[in-house]
């Protein structure tokens, strides 16, 4: 045997090895390169509001006597998966112009600077922060800003969702502090006249929300 010989097989082993690796770590490689991407969560399912089924209205006390208001022109932009309520936004926005009480002396003065300054401040808007599930997978709290004439505070409001007809219906109340926002100024921010409390009462309904 010469001295090339056992060189020539050391090769020839090395080469065979080499190519019994590769041929081992093909299909890896080819499935690494063939996997599927990671799945990213999907956005939450858009909603629509049905505007003429839906309703906003407020009740604040006046020397002890209830008085009633609505607002009648506001949008929503809503995204929100009832199972999945943590990936849920909504703006909701209200033209304060709208504001109405059924009386020509109400409506003719609540738009004026010491209540809503609806020409310089036109709308209100709750934007939220988070949608946290609350019970039974119908009812959920709505953490979020709401911004009232030029002024924003955070508050929380509950909602209660029900669904038929290929509607759902979100329902709920919360109480705000009127002179938290500036309105009622001057001599109406006495609350022995006008009650600093203003109860806020809403129905919305809405078209193209997933399943409960």
């Amino acid at each position: 045997m010469s001295a090339q010989q056992p060189t020539l097989q050391r090769r020839a082993l090395l080469a065979a090895i080499a190519t019994t690796a590769v041929a081992a770590l093909l299909p890896v490689y080819a499935q690494a390169q063939t996997a599927a991407p990671a799945q990213v969560p999907s956005p939450a399912p858009a909603a629509t509001l049905v505007p003429g089924q839906s309703q906003i209205a407020f009740t604040t006390r006046q020397l002890g006597v209830p008085v009633e208001g609505r607002f009648g022109r506001f949008t929503l932009q809503i995204a929100l998966d009832p199972k999945k309520p943590e990936s849920g936004q909504l703006r909701l926005t209200i033209d304060v112009a709208s504001a109405r009480f059924g009386t020509a002396e109400l409506d003719g003065e609540v738009g004026k600077p010491r209540w809503l300054a609806a020409a310089k401040f036109p709308q209100a808007v709750f934007q939220s922060t988070a949608v946290r599930p609350a019970a039974g997978g119908t009812r959920f709290e709505v953490a979020g800003r709401l911004t009232l004439k030029g002024t924003t505070r955070e508050v929380v409001v509950p909602v209660a969702l029900a669904q038929s007809g290929g509607q759902t219906t979100a329902s709920g109340s919360f109480t705000i502090k009127r002179l938290d926002y500036s309105v009622g100024e001057g001599e109406w921010a006495d609350t022995s006249l006008l009650s600093n409390d203003v109860a806020v009462r809403f129905k919305l309904v809405l078209a193209g929300m997933a399943p409960l």
